[in-house]
């Protein structure tokens, strides 16, 4: 199954509330996951950018839209980011199918922006 992690922050509002009632938002979301077929790996709070991050499979990238437009519907959450993640084993797969390519950049660009392979 394609395996997602959203990053989502809560409005001030749905802050609030979780101040004023502590829920277990992680148990609402794995539920809901597992109705569309899916399963959660992780759901952690955060401090920083974000409030919380979950990584989860599902089915499908159409399960997973179903998914985010579920989770948006009732306007709890102020931001959401979700990103598709892979093996390395496909990463690795993509560079060797890279190896083979050759894709020409613009005119002029890599006298003006040389790529230092090394580093230095």
């Amino acid at each position: 199954m394609p395996t997602y992690m959203t990053q989502f922050s809560y409005t001030h509002q749905a802050a609030a509330a979780l101040v004023k009632n502590p829920e277990d938002r992680g148990a609402v979301f794995s539920e809901q996951v597992e109705k569309l077929g899916g399963k959660v790996l992780t759901f952690y709070h955060c401090i920083g950018e974000y409030d919380g991050l979950t990584i989860y499979e599902v089915p499908d990238q159409a399960t997973v839209e179903a998914l985010l437009l579920a989770i948006r519907a009732p306007g709890h959450l102020e931001t959401i980011k979700t990103t598709e993640l892979h093996p390395v084993e496909v990463a690795m797969e993509g560079m060797r199918k890279a190896s083979e390519q050759s894709y020409q950049g613009p005119l002029g660009w890599v006298e003006e922006h040389p790529v230092d392979v090394w580093g230095g």
